[in-house]
């Protein structure tokens, strides 16, 4: 589904997976899907890099939600090859990707506080991470900058349509 050319009609994109970072060869780096189909057969559930810049994506917002997804290989006159780089070339006008390891829990909270900014209340997407952010840095269980601050916004900063 994630490499159909449907996903390029979707203004949103949430992908809550797993990453794979290889910072000395960006190419192998990806994102972890199912690794079996429906009938329960091994398949290649990986979409590596390549696979996402040969993506045609439409959408506002696509939301890496899993492990370093914000790194890669960084090169002199060019900076970093990495997923984030990957999906805004693919079309994507805004990412949300991690600078490190995220916890699940924390991550899901941090999620529903973006997404009930977003389409409740009408943010624009650096508006509603940093609101979320902040919220989660004030909540006791979630106060360690270690669940909220590894997440970034890479793209265009200004209001999306509609707002």
């Amino acid at each position: 589904t994630v490499l159909a050319p449907a996903l390029g009609a979707y203004r949103i994109v949430h992908l809550a997976t797993h990453a794979l970072l290889d910072d000395r060869q960006p190419a192998l780096s990806g994102l972890v899907l199912s690794m079996v189909d429906r009938q329960g057969r091994p398949i290649d559930g990986l979409v590596r890099l390549h696979d996402v810049y040969n993506l045609r994506l439409g959408a506002e917002l696509v939301v890496l939600s899993a492990c370093q997804t914000a790194l890669g290989r960084e090169l002199r006159g060019e900076g970093t090859i990495g997923l984030t780089r990957g999906f805004l070339y693919a079309g994507a006008r805004r990412v949300i990707s991690t600078l490190w390891s995220v916890q699940d829990r924390a991550t899901a909270e941090l999620m529903v506080r973006v997404y009930r900014g977003l389409l409740q209340g009408g943010l624009a997407p650096p508006e509603a991470l940093r609101q979320a952010q902040i919220a989660m840095a004030r909540d006791p269980r979630w106060q360690s900058p270690f669940y909220w601050a590894g997440f970034q916004l890479s793209g265009d900063w200004r209001p999306w349509p509609g707002n």
